[in-house]
């Protein structure tokens, strides 16, 4: 009788008979919600990265194939052996160091130092022009700048009058003047992330410097700058994503021309994929640029790792 009746139960088990647990209960009915997004993430995300990772080792071609092959390693074989390739690589390392490590990184903290002590009238003056920039489309902010550079826009017309030289600057320097303009729409994206770093700098450690007599260079240099490295790094990392994917801008511009001076692997892969039909080894390159721009993200986030330790 004694063996068949069950354990008394203590006075902190609440477990039902026969069910789970109520924590995991509770759990399960508080991960339900997140249940749609997984599958949209699932559906719309995961589906087509895998579909593409699947693609980049085919030989699917848009026009001309009867049918589509497992083709292994040979896309890539073929990319690193292709010197136009090559070429792409390099400007596009090229166009995210000129345009975001260089451009929109130093000249988005300068900004942000100088609004600071900007009166009111001249932040907000400045707020709206840099902003405008940010916000247009890509492929508009790239026929503004196509009128800007192009052999008679408005910087051969200013440069005529001030009687200076001026030349085709979209013929001359292509990857010059996509780098400009990135810069151009990009930079307010920084000098916001830099306004918000610069508003949590204790003010106590400014003044302790000025009082010690360091001027601004040095209080920006040895104190600002400090605080703010995270928000840097962070900037850093979004800004060098974003970059590595502009496609409208320079295609509105150039359209990777003249030649192939201004072609990096957005463009590149666009013109194999869709100009060349060749949709598997666009879509390799596409996975190099992932790559790319993975290994950008490691990188940063072990500079943050160490700046932590």
């Amino acid at each position: 009788m004694t063996a068949l009746t069950s354990a008394p139960r203590k006075a902190g088990d609440r477990r039902r008979p026969g069910g789970a647990p109520p924590a995991a209960v509770r759990s399960l009915t508080r991960g339900l919600p997140m249940l749609p997004s997984l599958v949209l993430l699932a559906v719309f995300l995961a589906g087509p990265i895998a579909y593409c990772v699947y693609y980049a080792f085919t030989d699917m071609q848009l026009t001309g194939a009867t049918g589509t092959r497992f083709v292994g390693l040979d896309n890539f074989t073929r990319a690193f052996g292709d010197a136009d390739f090559l070429n792409a690589v390099w400007l596009t390392l090229a166009f995210v160091f000129g345009s975001a490590v260089i451009g929109q990184n130093t000249l988005g903290l300068a900004l942000a130092v100088l609004m600071e002590k900007a009166t009111k009238p001249v932040r907000t003056l400045t707020n709206g022009v840099v902003i405008a920039a940010w916000v247009l489309p890509e492929v508009v902010a790239g026929y503004l700048m196509y009128a800007f550079f192009y052999d008679q826009g408005s910087l051969n017309s200013i440069l005529d009058a001030l009687h200076l030289p001026g030349q085709n600057w979209l013929y001359t320097m292509p990857i010059l003047a996509v780098c400009l303009a990135n810069v151009w729409r990009g930079t307010a994206f920084s000098m916001m992330v830099f306004s918000a770093a610069l508003n949590d700098v204790p003010q106590e450690l400014v003044e302790a410097a000025e009082m010690d007599g360091a001027g601004p260079w040095q209080r920006l240099w040895r104190v600002v700058l400090p605080v703010i490295r995270r928000s840097i790094m962070t900037n850093l990392m979004l800004i060098t994503l974003q970059t590595l994917s502009v496609f409208g801008l320079i295609y509105t511009m150039t359209r990777g021309g003249p030649g192939n001076k201004s072609e990096t692997l957005p463009i590149f892969m666009y013109q194999q994929a869709f100009q060349n039909s060749l949709i598997g080894y666009g879509t390799a390159i596409a996975l190099v640029l992932l790559v790319v721009g993975a290994l950008f993200s490691v990188v940063y986030i072990r500079l943050l790792k160490l700046e932590d330790d």
